[in-house]
């Protein structure tokens, strides 16, 4: 028996038009003339500035948004995004350079994450950038560093919080981690700030990322301010700036529907008014990647066969996981679910088909599309994977079996 594959929730960030996915104000064809070769990543900058628009609508004003450039380093998009936001935050000095090229102050780039190795310090000191502490080892090093270099290293604490983001999909806070220094040692930890000469600007608290539970993500930003105003008593200098991270989600599965933004709008006002008063010298950032940029970006591919094995119909095309890992089912997932896929040149073909898309390598895991209704595709049709603006190219093994790199292009 033929069983219904399950549907995607309804995706109308992108036009069709004559049958034809719009991507940049252009049909897809004619981009994929333009960009000359497929596989390719297509970004949409009028997707990424209104994204930035709805959050501005419903989040309190005094609320800085930044933007975590590890979901998308593409240098024309972080380039974009910086003309938007009103800070940066980066995980390596690969990071950093680019978000120094950009027009954002380096006052207003955080640098997190555990292993910074000792030149990386040095480079984000003599920047100016602030510095996410993550040990205690980290805090010593950075102090030196800075006398050695005659420059007052500026810092922020990253905390571990005593508490998760519920229903996450990556739990990056509670319990034994590697990020940050666990809540209950962060007082110690300032206690020892007043002898050294560093220039302490706040804290750094993220509990989890890609969460789709409006009531998961208001328990946690709720958490994170109480955690906040408890350790700004162990200060040495009230505390200028809260990083409260972000965790908003995207829909990329079946059954999956989007966050309701209003509504963490209304309940941040609320908080917002309790901060002023308990912690009134504090701007509060809201660090966002994912939710910036995935639903902006496509995958593109070519179908270059179509093959049937007993009974299977397989696409055969010139992209697979090399290129994106998370579309195959093998960044994080336990049980595989397919992204929302479809043939962008015939976006609502009447005659469809339940088929898997694949690509060129030599693994059974090259799987972009496991059994999915689409449109009827023969080769030289163009298989689209929506949702691919975040933790695409940059996250996959594209060095596997020699393929060549897609293109990336911001449109």
């Amino acid at each position: 028996m033929n069983h219904q594959p399950p549907e995607h929730a309804p995706l109308t960030q992108f036009a069709v038009h004559n049958d034809c996915l719009q991507i940049g104000g252009m049909p897809l064809t004619h981009l994929a003339q333009r960009v000359g070769t497929t596989p390719f990543y297509a970004y949409d900058r009028q997707a990424i500035t209104d994204r930035v628009k709805l959050l501005r609508q419903h989040l309190p004003p005094e609320i800085l948004l930044h933007y975590a450039v590890k979901a998308n380093p593409m240098p024309a998009v972080v380039q974009h995004l910086a003309g938007l936001v009103d800070g940066l935050d980066i995980a390596s000095i690969g990071e950093m350079n680019i978000a120094l090229d950009t027009v954002i102050d380096p006052g207003k780039i955080s640098f997190a994450g555990p292993g910074k190795k000792e030149y990386e310090l040095r480079c984000a000191i003599a920047a100016g950038v602030v510095i996410n502490i993550e040990s205690q080892q980290e805090l010593e090093t950075v102090a030196r560093q800075g006398m050695e270099i005659g420059s007052t290293p500026r810092i922020a604490i990253r905390v571990n919080p005593d508490f998760e983001l519920k229903a996450a999909g990556m739990k990056m806070g509670g319990g034994p981690k590697p990020f940050g220094i666990d809540a209950e040692q962060v007082p110690s930890i300032l206690a020892q700030l007043g002898s050294l000469n560093l220039d302490f600007v706040g804290f750094h608290i993220f509990s989890g990322s890609q969460n789709l539970n409006t009531e998961a993500i208001q328990q946690a930003q709720q958490k994170t301010f109480e955690l906040a105003r408890h350790l700004a008593d162990y200060a040495p200098v009230p505390v200028k700036s809260l990083n409260i991270g972000g965790g908003f989600g995207v829909p990329y599965f079946p059954g999956e529907q989007p966050l309701d933004i209003a509504v963490i709008g209304a309940h941040l006002h609320a908080l917002m008014a309790q901060v002023k008063w308990q912690l009134p010298e504090a701007t509060v950032a809201l660090e966002l990647g994912r939710y910036l940029v995935a639903e902006a970006g496509i995958y593109v591919c070519q179908v270059l066969e179509r093959k049937i094995s007993r009974g299977q119909i397989f696409l055969i095309t010139d992209g697979g996981l090399h290129h994106h890992l998370a579309a195959s089912g093998n960044f994080g997932q336990v049980i595989r679910k397919n992204y929302p896929v479809l043939i962008g040149n015939k976006v609502r073909e009447t005659e469809s088909e339940i088929v898997s898309v694949v690509g060129p390598l030599c693994t059974p895991l090259d799987l972009l599309a496991d059994r999915m209704q689409m449109a009827k595709a023969v080769p030289g049709d163009l298989v689209v994977v929506l949702q691919s603006g975040a933790y695409g190219l940059s996250a996959s093994p594209t060095a596997f079996l020699g393929h060549p790199k897609p293109v990336e292009v911001l449109v």
